[in-house]
């Protein structure tokens, strides 16, 4: 029998393409601070336009009315930070020196085999990462200033992506993409302070609930409960972990009381907070979240998965929107 010859050809124009996508993949990666930057200035301008725009419609100069909430929101978290810090970092390193006796405790009590020593011994490692992470994001100042700047620009500069978009595509074409990243960054913008919501909610709750049941370290717990409202599914759960190891130390009781008082807190939160201040950004699923976290982690570490949700939601928007154009285009 004849044996048939299959040959394939790639044509130069496909190397020189394949070529110029990875050496683009590769600029974009060296360049990832400034992506990283433009990104969370387009989460703070998505955030603050509607405020701005209010002032503006109080006949007030956007540029003035910007300048002003960009006072008030980076003033605020600098006092808030100001007032917040001390107690939290005194509290803290009394929670880290304590924790491996805490761990001793909880071994006796279920009969567990967890190493203390390496916890001695790893806790250290935890504080430095988070501190040289903290000090390498808030001493480069290149980056806090670029930041602050993209985002004020975008924020003055009205319909910036429109007038972007007409220098690439007709008039018609231009404002059917505004309109649906106009869509995107609506969505976008409710994630935002519904965030915000849910991570001041819960961290208060929590706060106001441990210090009713003497739970000692609650500052710090509430702040752990509240920032970890940024990882959904898991972050819940991971926060309840210290708070029970602190409580069990004392009583077994109180231990049981601490899991009751997250476990409320979870359906308070499930069945009142989440349907009422995220209505507007609902749609992606558990496996998505968790899928988006996971490679957000390993793509930027810690400020990847901060900026996973958000850029999900844009992106998922994005596709959303552009299919139904399509399907109304075919419908024609």
């Amino acid at each position: 029998m004849d044996k048939k010859t299959y040959k394939f050809e790639i044509s130069a124009k496909t190397i020189l393409f394949t070529i110029a996508v990875l050496l683009l993949l590769k600029l974009l990666w060296i360049v990832k601070e400034l992506i990283f930057s433009f990104l969370i200035a387009i989460i703070i301008m998505s955030a603050v336009n509607p405020l701005v725009s209010f002032l503006e419609s109080k006949r007030i100069p956007r540029s003035l009315s910007a300048f002003v909430i960009f006072v008030a929101l980076f003033g605020g978290l600098g006092y808030l930070g100001a007032w917040i810090f001390p107690p939290l970092f005194e509290e803290s390193s009394r929670l880290f020196r304590n924790m491996p006796g805490y761990i001793n405790t909880l071994n006796h009590t279920f009969n567990l085999d967890i190493h203390s020593e390496s916890l001695i011994r790893s806790i250290p490692n935890i504080t430095s990462n988070t501190l040289s992470f903290a000090q390498g994001l808030f001493s480069n100042i290149i980056f806090l200033v670029s930041t602050i700047f993209f985002s004020f620009y975008f924020v003055v500069e009205q319909n910036i992506i429109r007038k972007f978009l007409l220098h690439f595509f007709d008039k018609n074409k231009a404002h059917e993409v505004s309109d649906i990243v106009d869509k995107a960054e609506k969505r976008m913008r409710a994630w935002v302070w519904g965030e915000l919501v849910l991570m001041i909610v819960i961290g208060v709750t929590t706060y106001i609930g441990l210090t009713i049941l003497g739970v000692r370290y609650a500052l710090p717990l509430a702040i752990i409960a509240g920032l970890l409202e940024i990882a959904p599914v898991v972050g819940p759960i991971i926060s309840g972990v210290p708070a029970f190891i602190v409580a069990l130390s004392d009583n077994y009781f109180l231990g049981l009381a601490v899991i009751a008082l997250y476990f409320i807190i979870q359906q308070f939160e499930n069945q009142v907070i989440v349907p009422l201040v995220m209505k507007k950004a609902v749609g992606i699923t558990p496996i998505a979240t968790l899928a988006a976290l996971i490679i957000g982690g390993k793509i930027a570490g810690f400020i990847g998965i901060l900026l996973a949700i958000p850029t999900l939601l844009f992106v998922e928007t994005i596709i959303v929107e552009v299919a139904k154009n399509r399907h109304a285009h075919d419908q024609k």
